[in-house]
């Protein structure tokens, strides 16, 4: 999702900031275009990033772990700010000061891809591919699995792979 989420955001002009436990991947993301990378586990998180992204706040957070970390996240925002949660990885999110979201008029939303029809999907993911394209980006992929692997394309996932893990289905 993070990875997506940078190529997305780099092909529309955006500023795009990284969050990665391993510095292997960390780099990876700035080969990808990151603009800064940092780890999501660095205790002075909230202050590295607003410095890196200085004069400006966070206008748009997609946060796919949730957790702990959630509520830094919503302090970076700046006013207006949205944070769009995809997933909730990282466990359940603590308690937080629900005042920081009206006095800078933040909002928070969710994304469920079970939400679009068949239809709606497609017209989507070609408007992402359109985007990637005129970028000269593509998806990041991990690994193509024969279905007859499927349970080894788990496998993997669960290793934390950089790169979406395929699955070919014949026919």
């Amino acid at each position: 999702m993070g990875v997506a989420t940078l190529l997305l955001g780099k092909s529309m002009g955006l500023r795009v900031v990284g969050l990665s436990r391993s510095q292997a991947k960390g780099e990876k993301l700035k080969e990808l275009g990151a603009d800064a990378v940092f780890s999501p586990e660095d205790r002075d998180l909230r202050n590295k990033v607003l410095t890196a992204i200085a004069p400006n706040r966070v206008d748009l957070a997609v946060d796919n772990i949730g957790g702990p970390l959630f509520q830094q996240v919503i302090a970076m925002l700046g006013y207006g700010g949205k944070i769009s949660v995809v997933g909730r990885s990282g466990g359940p999110v603590p308690e937080f000061n629900t005042g920081t979201l009206f006095f800078r008029r933040n909002r928070i939303g969710g994304v469920a891809v079970h939400d679009y029809t068949a239809a709606e999907a497609q017209v989507v993911w070609k408007e992402i591919v359109r985007r990637l394209a005129e970028a000269g980006r593509h998806p990041v992929v991990d690994g193509v699995f024969p279905f007859e692997e499927v349970k080894a394309a788990f496998a993997r996932l669960a290793e934390g792979p950089m790169g979406k893990v395929l699955v070919r289905v014949a026919g």
